[in-house]
């Protein structure tokens, strides 16, 4: 079992048709989480193909999520966190931080994935927009995005298969100025698990 820090990242290889399973230990925590193809870091999850693929806006059981190259990367086999996740937003940098009112540095999902890739000696080309695992972002009359904390309960997870092999990248949110983590605007741990 590997711990994902409170406010930071981690990032493993994973062989195709492996499995990880990441745990939603306290219950309100989003992780968000990339794949890049272990061929090229240039190929990589985007959730702007995803939802093309698979014509939704939150994947469910069964769903492959898809590269920049519509090639399946990652597929969802399993879900206990009542299946609610966001492929809106970006993940959260500097400046979104900025623009909440921020003063000086704040930790971020964008930096924790680039410290992530580092310590495997890997640089990413760019920021791919995430799958944020458990993150509760309805839209409201079709128009509207609003943040609401996740539903998710504590232990909760996610299954994820590999479709190639690929560097899986997972980020805990340090999000504590609205409640993308819950009302109590507290990034916790989770934990990842790899099956296979």
């Amino acid at each position: 079992m590997i711990e994902i820090p409170a406010r930071r990242g981690v990032a493993v290889r994973l062989g195709r048709g492996g499995r990880a399973r990441v745990i939603n230990t306290k219950g309100q925590q989003v992780v968000d989480c990339w794949a890049f193809s272990a061929a090229g870091l240039g190929e990589f999850m985007s959730m702007e193909h995803s939802r093309v693929a698979i014509g939704k806006l939150i994947p469910a059981v069964g769903d492959s999520m898809v590269t920049n190259r519509r090639r399946p990367i990652l597929t969802l086999v399993e879900d206990t966190s009542g299946g609610i996740h966001d492929t809106l937003f970006a993940a959260c940098d500097r400046w979104r931080y900025e623009t909440l009112g921020c003063r000086g540095y704040h930790d971020n999902c964008t930096d924790n994935l680039a410290a992530a890739l580092a310590a495997l000696g890997l640089v990413p080309p760019q920021t791919p927009s995430p799958f944020n695992l458990f993150m509760n972002i309805p839209v409201i009359d079709g128009v509207r995005v609003e943040v609401r904390p996740p539903v998710s309960t504590p232990g909760s997870y996610v299954t994820l298969r590999a479709e190639m092999d690929c560097v899986l990248a997972l980020s805990a949110c340090p999000q504590d100025i609205v409640p993308v983590n819950g009302l109590a605007l507290t990034p916790t741990e989770a934990h990842l698990d790899l099956l296979d």
